[in-house]
């Protein structure tokens, strides 16, 4: 029994999809975005703080990230007038949004990708 071909309408809901995840992975599938937004979820942190908490990314590819994520409106870079100035990231609440579809991909990785050795 062959099965049946796709109608024209699960053909169409099937292309929304796939325009959809290719603009989520746009911005998600870069090396190290989602790991940035994981470590603004508990609170806003500084450059520094978000580079030791992260480990093995470099400053350049940390700062083109977070002009990214802030471009896309999944974080907001906020500068506090000093003295000393500083300068935090943290969610908006469309980053915050997020984190329930990062927390399944991440069970899903624990569940079912093999854990890299050394």
């Amino acid at each position: 029994m062959t099965p049946k071909p796709p109608s024209p309408a699960e053909v169409e809901l099937c292309k929304r999809g796939d325009e959809a995840l290719t603009r989520a992975f746009l911005v998600l599938g870069k090396r190290w975005s989602a790991v940035v937004l994981g470590c603004l979820r508990p609170a806003p942190a500084g450059f520094r703080e978000l580079s030791r908490a992260i480990g093995g990314v470099s400053d350049s590819v940390l700062s083109d990230r977070l002009s990214e994520l802030t471009e896309a409106g999944l974080v907001v870079r906020t500068v506090c007038e000093g003295p000393p100035v500083t300068v935090s990231y943290q969610l908006t609440e469309r980053g915050d949004a997020l984190m329930p579809a990062l927390d399944q991909i991440s069970r899903w990785a624990r569940e079912h990708l093999p854990v890299e050795s050394d």
